[in-house]
């Protein structure tokens, strides 16, 4: 079958999916055009500020696209094979991350902005809003580790098709091209501070200077080679400092030069994959139709893998947190919530793309992006730029992943504060350290490269929480007298999913841990955190069940 098969007709089911069943969830929640947002009831033009559709939406797309909906379905196709990835990425953003997107949105525009433990914290109780916190931090420490790990490896990896370069390291460049990329977006953020220039003129500067920081890379290739643990040290490193830094010298003028790596990353993986001319030649299950090579069961490791690619509980993250204090309208909802997250699916399916096109399907999920992305851009720039082309695809990926670290860091912060009440800028620190301490300690006591370990517990609690949160907004929409229909069904999978990969990772990491002489530390971790994943899941859904008994409220 042609890729461009694969390409066009997943992009036909998103476009219909938005205009039909988007239509029919409108209609459910009923948001109201004539009503004023938070944004303008509550504008500062810090926080609160209404901003318009076009520019909203953008940032929410580079917030909510980060390293997941690459990583996991490149690791789903090696396992289950490409036809189970593709349906499940399709059906799943379709009726349960999209919905899960919007609908956080829109209960959180309708309780001025709030996020959606205090939302939790309204609806289910007290004890119910700190349950979620620390589920929330607790997940957030494998998002820390699985990324951390996965870059570490893109630093150090190797392109069977650029070995004969002489004098030029692959990781090295991406490393390079990294390191100068983030250095570019904080001389962007200082001189925007210092100086008030206009935004048009920092773009024409600055988003040309992020490619050019893609050829130094491939210049200066062998300037920062280094081992996969020497990098996973200096990335944690960046997490402590980036997340302590304000928000205008970094994550901002970051966030907006990664949008435009992010829409140019999109651009090349579409037109590879529509007019690059490839065949999907591997097979459409890797082993047998319901388990894995390794004999993992498809239920329920399929879809926890994949995880972002078909939908997120930390994008009610960023809903809740910042998008909503931002609408401008109701009615954008749909298009911000539904259609960014239809936008982010794609992603998925360009990911996808680039593993049935991998030459080494066994290399991280990073090199397989960066490698496929590479032959996409080459086929335009010409073989004589193939160490171009793969390095930006590799920056690209690292560029996703910068920014799901700071934010993971932040919040995670943030969460610690809350719980413990800490105030100041020494237990701001100290929260801090907390938060990539944990991973950190993890990552040495495994060795590099492990990633694997990490990422079907990091994506099973991250779809957990996507299911939390259906389950509290389930509630309020009962409580305020709409149908529940739309959120019932997916709240029921996601949760039998993650609750039985929850169970089948600490049977299986228990036994694991103990079966040698020694016991093995990480696998004990991950049936720690498994069943503490398990145990706050159920508590709030008993919570939930409590809740659902009491009478309706006007909202």
């Amino acid at each position: 079958m042609p890729l461009a098969v694969l390409a066009l007709g997943a992009m036909l089911v998103l476009v219909v999916a938005y205009v039909a069943y988007g239509r029919r969830v409108v209609r459910a929640l009923g948001p109201d055009p004539g009503a004023k947002t938070p944004a303008e009831r509550m504008r500062d033009d810090v926080d609160f500020t209404p901003t318009p559709l076009p520019y909203l939406i953008g940032q929410h797309f580079s917030a909510i696209a980060a390293a997941g909906p690459i990583a996991g379905p490149i690791l789903a196709c090696t396992q289950f094979g490409w036809l189970p990835c593709l349906v499940w990425i399709l059906l799943g953003v379709v009726f349960i991350g999209a919905v899960h997107d919007f609908t956080a949105l829109f209960a959180s525009v309708r309780h001025d902005a709030r996020s959606v433990a205090e939302i939790a914290r309204q609806y289910l109780g007290p004890r119910a809003g700190v349950l979620l916190l620390v589920f929330i931090w607790l997940a957030l420490v494998y998002v820390v580790m699985a990324f951390t790990d996965i870059t570490a490896g893109t630093f150090v990896g190797a392109a069977e098709e650029l070995s004969g370069i002489t004098q030029f390291d692959p990781g090295g460049a991406v490393a390079m091209s990294s390191t100068l990329y983030l250095a570019i977006a904080v001389v962007m953020g200082v001189l925007q501070r210092r100086f008030a220039p206009r935004l048009w003129v920092l773009t024409l500067v600055f988003v040309p200077a992020t490619l050019v920081s893609v050829w130094a890379g491939t210049q200066a290739s062998t300037w920062l080679v280094a081992s996969s643990r020497t990098w996973q040290l200096a990335i944690l490193g960046y997490c402590v400092i980036a997340s302590l830094l304000p928000v205008w010298s970094l994550l901002q003028p970051r966030g907006y030069l990664g949008g435009f790596v992010l829409y140019l990353a999109l651009a090349v993986g579409t037109c590879g994959a529509v007019f690059g001319g490839y065949v999907v030649e591997q097979p459409a299950f890797t082993s047998t139709p319901w388990f894995s090579l390794d004999g993992a069961p498809m239920f329920p490791f399929l879809f926890v893998t994949i995880a972002c690619g078909a939908c997120s509980g930390f994008h009610g993250l960023v809903c809740s947190g910042t998008t909503s204090k931002q609408v401008a309208n109701e009615s954008h909802c749909r298009p911000v919530g539904y259609g960014a997250m239809l936008a982010e699916a794609f992603v998925a399916v360009l990911a996808l793309c680039t593993a049935l096109v991998a030459a080494n399907p066994k290399a991280p999920p990073g090199v397989i992006y960066a490698d496929g992305l590479g032959r996409f851009l080459t086929q335009w720039l010409g073989p004589e730029h193939a160490a171009f082309a793969r390095t930006f695809g590799a920056m690209a990926f690292s560029t996703f992943v910068f920014d799901t670290l700071d934010v993971a860091v932040r919040l995670g912060r943030f969460i610690l504060c809350e719980l413990f009440r800490w105030k100041g800028r020494l237990a701001t620190v100290v929260a801090t350290l907390l938060t990539v301490g944990a991973p950190a300690a993890l990552l040495l006591g495994s060795p590099p490269n492990s990633y694997r370990e990490f990422w079907a517990l990091f994506g099973t609690s991250n779809q957990l929480l996507a299911a939390l949160t259906l389950l509290c907004l389930t509630v309020w929409l009962k409580a305020s007298g709409r149908t529940t229909r739309f959120t019932v069904g997916p709240l029921l999978f996601v949760l039998a999913v993650t609750f039985t990969a929850l169970i089948m990772q600490a049977v299986g990491a228990a036994r694991a841990a103990f079966a040698g002489p020694a016991v093995d530390g990480i696998k004990a971790a991950n049936a720690v955190a498994a069943v503490a994943l398990l145990a706050l899941g159920a508590w709030l859904v008993v919570e939930a069940c409590i809740a659902l008994r009491k009478p309706r409220i006007a909202s």
